[in-house]
């Protein structure tokens, strides 16, 4: 007799939502008490080795709005190429660098910003160095599924060139959409990169 098997069906998809700052970032909706520091809100110490530097951008819809309700994750090494993870295994990465970061979307200009450092390079699986990059993971109302890209740095001429990634891409016209150009703002290196949703613009996203 054949065994009957009871699957379970697919779990319906749904968005952020609006209230995905309520829930990950309460203290910059003003909701105080529930802990000291939002979960990412700061990834520097003064003690952390590497280059200052600053990210700002804005995640914007098909019709060039900058979203309101964004939230950006982001992950990287540390300015020797480490990551704080237990899977790291070519040594110790930097103690006072969390390599983590997290910021909702202003709710004026729907900019989010990181204080961090530039990262190191880090070996792809064939231990061919990739350029330093940083990996964002951006969530929002209407959005069904987290999307993940990276930011590179616009004065990484050489290492962007023979990245492994980023030679991977067939259409060279968008390679742009993942490169941050660099300026001194406020006294500090600042990288401004702005990502799109869709269309003519649209940032390169990662199947991962």
């Amino acid at each position: 007799m054949v065994q009957s098997l009871d699957r379970l069906k697919e779990s319906p998809s749904q968005t952020a939502g609006p209230y995905v700052h309520i829930g990950c970032t309460p203290n910059v909706c003003g909701i105080e008490g529930v802990f000291p520091r939002d979960l990412g809100a700061m990834m520097l110490q003064p003690e952390t080795r590497g280059e200052r530097i600053r990210i700002i951008g804005r995640v914007f819809d098909g019709v060039g709005i900058a979203l309101k309700d964004a939230l950006v994750e982001v992950w990287q090494a540390d300015a020797d190429g480490l990551y704080p993870s237990p899977q790291e295994t070519r040594g110790k990465a930097d103690p006072h660098f969390t390599g983590f970061g997290r910021s909702a979307g202003d709710m004026t200009s729907g900019e989010f910003t990181f204080d961090t450092i530039k990262p190191g390079a880090v070996p792809f699986k064939n231990s061919r160095p990739q350029a330093p990059h940083i990996t964002l993971w951006i969530v929002a109302r209407g959005i069904n599924i987290g999307l993940h890209t990276r930011l590179y740095f616009g004065d990484e001429e050489t290492a962007n060139a023979a990245d492994p990634i980023l030679s991977r891409i067939e259409h060279r016209s968008r390679v742009p959409t993942l490169i941050a150009p660099r300026a001194m703002e406020d006294g500090r290196p600042t990288y401004r990169h702005d990502i799109v949703l869709q269309g003519e613009k649209e940032t390169i996203f990662f199947d991962i």
